[in-house]
């Protein structure tokens, strides 16, 4: 049986910039494919949250909030609102500026992560969602 290289994975998010660790479950998948050696590719798909790498911990997610409310404030004028209504521009520029994928090498069966590097999901649209991430890993060797 062929070893699974593909995986989507639901997370449930609110109507605020959540940002999700998904570390063990992507270690968790690498583990279960069974490539010793290759890429791994993260992926959510949709205009309004993307995937980064940060220390997961309590300061570094605040610090992380705080910069992409500057950056594109939620209370700021947007044409997408004033053209669709719907209030979210400022996640479509968020997740913009983000992007939406990740590559990580993984090597002897796992990632490779930094001691302190996590993968998260930042969702920032208006209203709770059920985001699907794809994962998917090519092998590059044995």
């Amino acid at each position: 049986m062929e070893p699974k290289r593909f995986f989507r994975l639901a997370v449930p998010t609110t109507d605020g910039t959540d940002i999700v660790d998904l570390t063990a479950e992507v270690e968790a998948f690498v583990a279960a494919s069974g490539v010793t050696e290759g890429l791994l590719v993260v992926f959510v798909p949709g205009s309004t949250a993307g995937v980064t790498t940060i220390e997961f911990e309590s300061g570094a997610v605040e610090d992380l909030r705080q910069a992409i409310e500057r950056l594109a404030p939620r209370g700021a004028g947007y044409a997408h609102d004033r053209r669709w209504g719907d209030g979210n521009g400022y996640a479509h520029v968020r997740a913009a500026l983000l992007g939406p994928s990740l590559t990580v090498p993984v090597s002897g069966g796992r990632p490779l992560l930094g001691t302190w590097q996590q993968i998260v999901l930042c969702d920032f649209d208006n209203r709770p969602r059920r985001r699907e991430i794809l994962l998917r890993i090519v092998s590059g060797g044995a």
